[in-house]
């Protein structure tokens, strides 16, 4: 089974990313073939980059992102095949495998330069076009045989994903410049905040260093807030309590000068 490793790795019962269901690819027969991108905070910071393939999303892990600058050869480690409804995913992983927030920082659709998409991942010569909101233009995915410093497992692991020259090239670093979700529009404490902040404090994904530190900070921005979105729910239903209690001391009010009024005329 094409998804036999990614669901021997997760327990479902704790985490909210999706099992995969059956006839999931059935219902993207004949649509463009889907990317996506996720940032994704574990042990330490990286993105995972995904391109549909026969039910499936082919999955390799970025750790400083993908760099717009043909000149910027950026490592991409292939790691399990992914579940298409992955690509929709964003949100807090508790425990176990691949703890952390995830973030979807971009979708879009891609379209393979070559015939025979297998092929070229055989030989290890991946080129592509992708349309999506921040990736964009020709780009190509290279295995290197573990040759690539930084480069960890060897074998057919180690890739590189690198962007051709066109259009759509740059110095920019889009990481830096589009660092949101595309989905939410939110950063990693928005997403944060929407879980529970408390569950980080015994059982923190990253532990030190820079994404140790980065979590901290998150952390923090996460429980303020929360602490915000709880203050302002307080006050509103507090609010309304009150003018609730005015509007029923009108009425009564009203009704008692009505009633005093008819007494009067009597």
């Amino acid at each position: 089974m094409a998804l036999e490793e990614y669901r021997k790795k997760r327990n479902f019962s704790s985490t909210p990313e999706p099992a995969g269901k059956p006839g999931a690819a059935a219902k993207r027969a004949g649509k463009p073939l889907f990317f996506c991108v996720q940032k994704h905070l574990a042990s330490h910071l990286h993105y995972d980059f995904r391109l549909e393939h026969k039910g499936v999303l082919l999955s390799w892990a970025v750790p400083k992102g993908p760099a717009l600058d043909p000149a910027t050869k950026r490592l991409a480690m292939k790691v399990e095949d992914h579940p298409l409804e992955y690509g929709e995913f964003e949100g807090v992983i508790p425990e176990g495998y691949g703890a952390g927030i995830v973030m979807l920082w971009d979708r879009g659709t891609w379209t393979p330069e070559s015939d025979d998409v297998d092929a070229a991942l055989k030989k290890g010569d991946l080129k592509f076009t992708l349309d999506g909101y921040k990736l964009k233009g020709s780009w190509v995915l290279v295995r290197t045989g573990g040759r690539y410093a930084g480069a960890r497992g060897g074998g057919d692991r180690s890739w590189l994903l690198i962007k051709h020259r066109d259009e759509w090239a740059g110095e920019l670093d889009i990481t830096e410049f589009a660092s949101r979700s595309v989905k939410s529009e939110g950063d990693f404490e928005d997403i944060l905040a929407e879980d529970t902040p408390a569950i980080w404090k015994s059982n923190r994904p990253a532990k030190g260093g820079d994404a140790g530190a980065m979590l901290a900070t998150i952390i923090e921005r996460a429980a303020k807030l929360k602490a915000k979105r709880t203050g302002t729910t307080t006050a509103r239903a507090t609010s309304a309590k009150t003018t609730k209690v005015a509007k029923t001391r009108r009425v009564s009010s009203s009704k008692a000068a009505r009633s005093s009024s008819k007494k009067k005329a009597t």
